[in-house]
């Protein structure tokens, strides 16, 4: 990871990518929205602001530390999406 701001677009890019997922399979199956994709969806959004929070937060002593446990986090977060949206 080279700055914050590839941070933020990497963020960015991974939820935005599983949101259009979402979509996709909602076009896909039913053409219509489902309660259990819009869950994923506002999972996902959610997960988007707390990273970006938590990216934004200055008072972190270690930042190298800090940044590459809010990618892990990232990492672990997207893994567990994908995984639901497989379920559906």
């Amino acid at each position: 990871m080279a700055n914050v701001r590839t941070l933020k677009k990497d963020i960015n890019f991974v939820l935005g990518d599983i949101i259009e997922a979402v979509y996709i399979w909602e076009l896909s199956t039913a053409g219509k929205p489902t309660d259990e994709s819009q869950a994923i969806i506002d999972e996902a959004i959610t997960q988007f602001d707390a990273l970006i929070e938590r990216v934004n937060d200055k008072k972190a002593e270690n930042k190298k530390a800090h940044f590459k446990a809010i990618y892990t986090d990232l990492e672990g977060t997207a893994n567990q999406l994908v995984e639901k949206i497989n379920a559906l």
